[in-house]
């Protein structure tokens, strides 16, 4: 009889572990959709690697001027010239002559009047063979360009140049700009600067101080477009026009050469549409991306999981691998992504990056979350967050992040759905202490001001103390605009090296216009161009004043192979 008891005992608790385990199995399968996902999941959702599909799409045109500079038949007199080189640059050129010595050469495409003039400076070392990379024509019109040679003996030679273009296509030249309050002798123009429109989708292009434009991509864009430390840019495209997702990153030039491609998988694609259907466009690298000090580049990105637009990836610009992977649901609250509702297409958009900024001499980062209505600065050694400032109370914060919240002081205003992070400064006398800069929409996602929210758009100078951890306001344009600016979506803020600031309001009146405002130190607005927004997400994301080309770029068709 005990022995009975005694197997009887034995075989209940072995039935007893066999439920307890698949309960806990169950527990484990149950709960398994809503874990993070590991770094390795990440990686191999993204899939990003380097391909050669456009360097190779253009080596034969590349072979053809490699044999016109090594044949060496053309002279200043009767230079080698060819309009749109590389096919995706249409107001762009290419000239190619040989000198009897060694000389400098210059250009000047004349622009309307003098002041919209481009002239840039052939970079690199005296030579007798020259390859002349001229941007800045106008569309649809026979351009003058002067060619300037420099010798070596101090001697000069000019030559005048026509070169012909053809019409704009159709989503630039019904982006219909117009431009008033222009005062140039205050304006941040130079010799070849122009400003950028960075449209959400469509062909990107620039105009200059009239209004024109001087520059475009017939290659279609999202978000991205980004100047590199050597003066090449990073162009976010697709396969072609027609294909539903941005997933090909490219770095090419003024001139439309492509020196490096990286592909990505489709599973972390994801749209700011209201509804991520088939007919919607989607993106991998959704909003910024930024060159490291190293070359590699950082980009902000989806994970493949239900969240999205939340994680940020290192890529080796070697071999277009993720060597890093932050995740911001590892570094914030739980709350804040667990109780955010979900969009109708079905992913959770909690945080919303949509800003990234590197400062090299710290190895910090910052990174701007809309639907947070936030913007923090992490030490990107560690991930460990250094600061945060929002509408948040510090008090219905967890208490580990508590002494990480900055203070406004009087006056300070809140951001809401804010874009565009950039660190203007640093003191050097003062560790502490940081100036910023960004866009704030003035929208009230979560944590943003509920009062003024809607009423206007702004950008906004802070002064950062984080000794005393305190953001204080030091400067601010767009308040008096009011209502007719505001902006509930992207925007940006540029200083200028003059001091003034662009500033893009860039979905005004429900995404019909876009406005882009050059405004002095006292509120002085010495440019205003209004860009109408003839399609669908053709709005400008952001605008910016830059030089075509700066003085890093170095142009020669020589392969980088050999």
């Amino acid at each position: 009889m005990r022995k009975r008891l005694t197997l009887l005992v034995v075989l209940m608790g072995t039935i007893l572990l066999v439920l307890s385990a698949c309960s806990n199995d169950s527990k484990k399968d149950s709960s398994s959709s809503t874990k993070l996902l590991t770094t390795a999941q990440i990686k191999d959702n993204i899939g990003s690697k380097t391909v050669k599909t456009r360097q190779n799409g253009q080596k034969s045109r590349t072979q053809d001027y490699q044999q016109i500079v090594e044949e060496g038949n053309y002279s200043l007199d009767d230079p080698y010239t060819k309009v749109n080189p590389y096919k995706t640059s249409p107001l762009s050129a290419l000239v190619i002559f040989s000198t009897d010595q060694d000389a400098k050469v210059s250009y000047t495409v004349h622009g309307k009047d003098s002041d919209v003039d481009i002239t840039n400076s052939v970079k690199g070392d005296s030579s007798m063979i020259h390859q002349v990379p001229i941007v800045g024509l106008y569309a649809d019109k026979t351009n003058d360009v002067t060619i300037n040679v420099t010798y070596d003996d101090g001697t000069t030679a000019s030559k005048d140049i026509k070169l012909k273009t053809g019409s704009l296509p159709k989503y630039v030249k019904d982006a219909k700009v117009t431009v008033k309050n222009t005062d140039k002798s205050q304006m941040e123009v130079g010799n070849n600067k122009l400003t950028l429109l960075d449209r959400t989708t469509k062909e990107p292009f620039a105009i200059d101080a009239n209004g024109d434009v001087r520059w475009y991509s017939t290659l279609y864009s999202q978000h991205t477009v980004e100047e590199l430390s050597n003066g090449h840019i990073l162009l976010l495209t697709k396969k072609d026009v027609n294909a539903p997702v941005y997933n090909d990153l490219i770095e090419t030039d003024y001139l439309g050469r492509v020196y490096k491609e990286y592909s990505f998988k489709n599973k972390t694609k994801s749209s700011d549409s209201a509804n991520d259907n088939k007919a919607t466009e989607t993106t991998v690298i959704h909003h910024d991306i930024l060159e490291l000090p190293n070359h590699d580049l950082l980009a902000t990105v989806s994970d493949g999981s239900e969240y999205k637009e939340d994680v940020m990836v290192q890529l080796s610009h070697k071999t277009g691998k993720i060597v890093k992977v932050i995740d911001l649901k590892k570094l914030l609250p739980k709350s804040f992504y667990k109780d955010f509702k979900k969009g109708s297409d079905g992913k959770n958009d909690w945080f919303h990056q949509n800003s990234l900024e590197y400062n090299e001499k710290e190895h910090s980062l910052l990174i701007s979350g809309r639907d947070q209505d936030m913007i923090m600065k992490i030490d990107y050694r560690t991930n460990k967050i250094i600061w945060i400032y929002s509408g948040k109370k510090k008090s219905s914060w967890p208490k580990k992040y508590q002494d990480k919240i900055l203070t406004p002081t009087k006056g300070t205003t809140i951001t809401g759905g804010q874009h565009a992070l950039t660190l203007l400064s640093e003191d050097d006398n003062d560790p502490d202490s940081e100036d910023i800069l960004l866009y704030d929409n003035n929208y009230d996602v979560t944590n943003g001001d509920k009062k003024t929210s809607g009423k206007y758009s702004q950008a906004v100078q802070y002064h950062v103390d984080t000794k005393n951890m305190t953001i204080d306001q030091t400067w601010a344009y767009g308040k008096k605009l009011g209502k007719k600016n505001f902006t509930y979506i992207i925007g940006n803020a540029q200083r200028l090296d003059n001091g003034n600031t662009l500033i893009n309001f860039g979905f005004k009146d429900q995404g019909k216009d876009s406005n882009v405002i050059e405004v002095t130190q006292d509120g002085k607005q010495v440019f205003n161009s209004t860009i109408k927004n003839s399609a669908s997400k053709a709005y400008v994301y952001r605008a910016y004043r830059m030089s075509f080309y700066n003085d890093d770029y170095q142009f020669s068709v020589i392969d980088d192979d050999e």
